[in-house]
This record gives C-alpha cells, sequence and structure tokens, in this order.
C-alpha cells in the first residue's frame, strides 16, 4: 500500500496556493506591460497608440497560453489539467478578440494617417514583411478559434482538432519573430528587450521542458512495457505495465496518465486512462471501457511491447484532503481512481458511493468490495436507471444525506460522467457541503 497524505490543517490548500501563484503572475505582468507602454510613448496617432496596447496585451495572452498547457506539474498536481484546459479556452477567445482589435486599429490607424481606405491600407500592410507575419498569426489563430466552436468541435474526430489545435505554436512562432520586429515594443528601452526574452524564454522554456524533455526524460529512464492485458469483462480491459526505478516516478493514487503504445497505434493516438490500482513502484495499471477504436484496441497490445507514458497528471489526489472522513463517489469506469485511491493508507473512515446500471457493470466490483472492508468502510452500489419506475434520482440532496448522513463534515471526490458529476456537484451545493471539501476532475486531453 501507499502512504496518503494526512488530513491538511493548514488555512490554504494546495489549489488555493497555485491559484494565488497564478494570479499574481498575471497582475506583476500586467502592471509591466502596462508601465512598458507608458514609457515607450504615443504612437503616430491615437488610433495606432491605442493598437499597440492591444498588441502588447495580446502577446502577453499568448505567453500565458504557452503556461497553461505547458503540464507543469507543480500546477498540475495543485490545479489539474481540466481546469487549466478550461482556463486555457477562454483565454484563447479573449487573445482571439484582443488580435482582432489590434489588427483592425492597425489598419484603421494607418488608413486614417494616409487618408485612404482600410482596403487599401491592408493590401499595402501585407507587403511589409512584419506586418504580414502579424497577418498569418491572426489567420491561424481565427482558424483555431473557430474550429474550437462546439457546433464544429463535435463534429469533429479528437486526432483532426488536436492536429489543427497544434497550428497555435506555428501562430506564437509567428508573433514572436513580429513582436521582434516592432521595434517600438521590443527596443524601447533596455529594460523592455530584457523583460521580452526572458518572458518569451520562460514560456517556450516551460513548454518544452512539460510537454517534450520531461516525458522524453521518463520514457528513456524508466523504460515502460506492457506487462500483462488482463481482461476485465466483455468491453473493459486492465493493461499492466511495468518498468526500470518506479518507486522514482512521482505518481499519486487518483492522477492519470496519457498512454501510447507505439507498434499498435499510430504514435499520435493517445488516450488520458487513469491509475486503476496505487503506484507503488513495481508497475502501473489502467483499466479502460471500449468507447473508441484505441481503447477498444488495448485487449490486442502485445505483452513485452513499449509503452509511452506521459504524466502522470491530475489534481484528483489526497494532497486536497481537508477532513478526517472521505466520501468517494463514481460512475461507471470512473471508478478506476477511486479504486486507486482506496488503496491508500489514510486516516478516516471512508464510504464509496459506485453507481451503474446493473451489478454486471460494475467494473473492479470485487476489488473494491474488499479494498472497502480492508478500510473498515462502506460501499453503496447503487443501481438503475435514473428515473426508473418512480426512484429518486441517485445524487439528490435527499438521497445523498440519506445514505451519508456526516457528508457535510467529509471531502467528496467524484469521478463519472458529465452528466453525473454535474447531478453530484449541484447536490453537494444544495448539502451546502463547502467547496473546499468537494474534488471533481474530468480527465481528457481536450
Amino acid at each position: 500500500m501507499t502512504t496518503g497524505d494526512t488530513v491538511r490543517r493548514g488555512t490554504v490548500l494546495p489549489v488555493d496556493a497555485a491559484r494565488w501563484a497564478m494570479w499574481t503572475f498575471v497582475v506583476v505582468n500586467a502592471a509591466t506591460v502596462e508601465a512598458l507602454f507608458l514609457d515607450a510613448g504615443s504612437g503616430k496617432n491615437g488610433v495606432l497608440t491605442v493598437a499597440k496596447l492591444f498588441g502588447l496585451h495580446a502577446a502577453l495572452l499568448m505567453l500565458f497560453q504557452l503556461l497553461l498547457v505547458a503540464r507543469l506539474p507543480w500546477l498540475d498536481r495543485r490545479i489539474g489539467m481540466d481546469r487549466l484546459t478550461v482556463w486555457h479556452r477562454w483565454v484563447g477567445f479573449l487573445l482571439l478578440w484582443t488580435v482582432l482589435t489590434h489588427a483592425t486599429l492597425v489598419v484603421l490607424g494607418y488608413a486614417t494617417l494616409d487618408d485612404t481606405s482600410m482596403g487599401k491600407t491592408f493590401v499595402a500592410l501585407s507587403g511589409v514583411p512584419a506586418s504580414l507575419l502579424g497577418m498569418l498569426a491572426a489567420a491561424v489563430i481565427v482558424v483555431i478559434a473557430v474550429f474550437s466552436t462546439r457546433p464544429l468541435r463535435r463534429r469533429l474526430r479528437y486526432e483532426v482538432w488536436h492536429g489543427l489545435h497544434l497550428l497555435l505554436y506555428v501562430a506564437l512562432g509567428l508573433s514572436f519573430v513580429h513582436q521582434l520586429q516592432e521595434t517600438t515594443t521590443f527596443t524601447s528601452s533596455a529594460f523592455a528587450t530584457a523583460y521580452w526574452w526572458i518572458l518569451w524564454l520562460f514560456a517556450f522554456g516551460a513548454l518544452l521542458t512539460g510537454r517534450v524533455a520531461m516525458p522524453l526524460w521518463r520514457n528513456a529512464r524508466h523504460g515502460f512495457r506492457v506487462a500483462a492485458v488482463v481482461p476485465e469483462s466483455d468491453d473493459v480491459v486492465s493493461v499492466y505495465v511495468t518498468g526500470r526505478h518506479l518507486d522514482k516516478l512521482p505518481a499519486r493514487a487518483g492522477q492519470f496518465c496519457i498512454w501510447r503504445f507505439p507498434g499498435h497505434h499510430h504514435w499520435w493516438l493517445a488516450n488520458p486512462f487513469s491509475l486503476s490500482a496505487a503506484p507503488g513502484g513495481q508497475g502501473l495499471r489502467l483499466t479502460a471501457k471500449a468507447v473508441g477504436s484505441t481503447s477498444a484496441g488495448l485487449r490486442n497490445v502485445p505483452v513485452g511491447s513499449r509503452a509511452f507514458v506521459e504524466g502522470p497528471y491530475g489534481a484528483f489526489t489526497s494532497l486536497h484532503r481537508t477532513r478526517p472522513g472521505t466520501l468517494l463517489i463514481a460512475g461507471g469506469v470512473g471508478i478506476t481512481p477511486v479504486r486507486a485511491m482506496l488503496e491508500e493508507e489514510a486516516t478516516g473512515d471512508v464510504v464509496v458511493l459506485y453507481r451503474v446500471r446493473g451489478e454486471a457493470d460494475a467494473v473492479l466490483l470485487n476489488e473494491v468490495r474488499h479494498l472497502v472492508e480492508l478500510r473498515g468502510g462502506r460501499l453503496h452500489l447503487l443501481t438503475g436507471r435514473t428515473g426508473e419506475d418512480g426512484a429518486p434520482p441517485p445524487f439528490g440532496p435527499d438521497r445523498l444525506h440519506h445514505l451519508v448522513p456526516d457528508i457535510t463534515e467529509r471531502d467528496v471526490y467524484v469521478c463519472g460522467p458529465l452528466a453525473m458529476t454535474r447531478a453530484v456537484l449541484a447536490g453537494l451545493r444544495d448539502l451546502r457541503v463547502p467547496a473546499r471539501q468537494v474534488h471533481a476532475e474530468k480527465f481528457g486531453l481536450a
């Protein structure tokens, strides 16, 4: 068994510390950009001055985007990839409108300065290398934003959407060179030059470290290989992965990894799967339900083949515990991180609510029962369809309070389908369970 954290008694939670750190970073850099803008002086006219202000903030937003997707371990373990991804999405749309406003004001400003139409000004600016790079960057950002809207996003396969999203790095490269050639921002002073170089190098360095260097280093060090493939049911399979020095891998129960199996699928086909057993230094295990081509093909992965593992990621861990008692709520295959957390040797009693259509659909049920018994806890298997025969909602406030009378005194971990998670969170709000005691994470890449 692994050892879980003791209950956190301090007033500052890890997630709050991480959020304060991020807000401090944003505020300090926004204030610095404002100071650099004021120090550089006005542009050739009022419109171009405002355009420069929007351009500086667009550059700052791009750098913040890099940090949100860099998968830095300190942030990921405290905030969670799902929340960072949501912030990345909203910052992305803010970036879109900032870039479009900057571009429009630049064209309008030069059209006013030259007393000509915006169309002719746009064509003229496209012949200037610095402006052309900015236009290309803006066009790429617009394309990404359009395909990231929900109606189009739902129609695309994840692999196609992800490939289009990689164009963001092209936009970032174009934007960097564009800003480099705009002397009014990069070389307005020695401090400005040093500041922008440090900020860009820090952001790109964080991205390359988190997304490239660290995964490559860990896979070279640990040499992950498939040790066994065990069918759990007709549509569920567990894959056991072993390797070298796994006791040095900073993994925790409740986290997930992004898994690739070279030679079995294309290198770009990857899926986030939770660890379905607590990492104890001997090996890793994932348990997946066949819901797509990649997960369905896991039962055919050859034993002894290489595995490429990114991670571990996620904030769905005991790091965030605040109370002695714990309530673990799982739906369907969402039981996998919960099952791993049950292996942690932690203080306090535990209650598990496991929601499935029927007992035959309860993945890893026997293992969960055994672990709950070892912990001296309680397991409630909630079966049937929602609303069937007039039954009350399984996660309504009355039902939750009936099953767990002391629910407001526990940390609550929720993992399952989105609809179930929303229902649980609504029930917890109605019961006035403090938000700091509620931990939910969606495991995905988009």
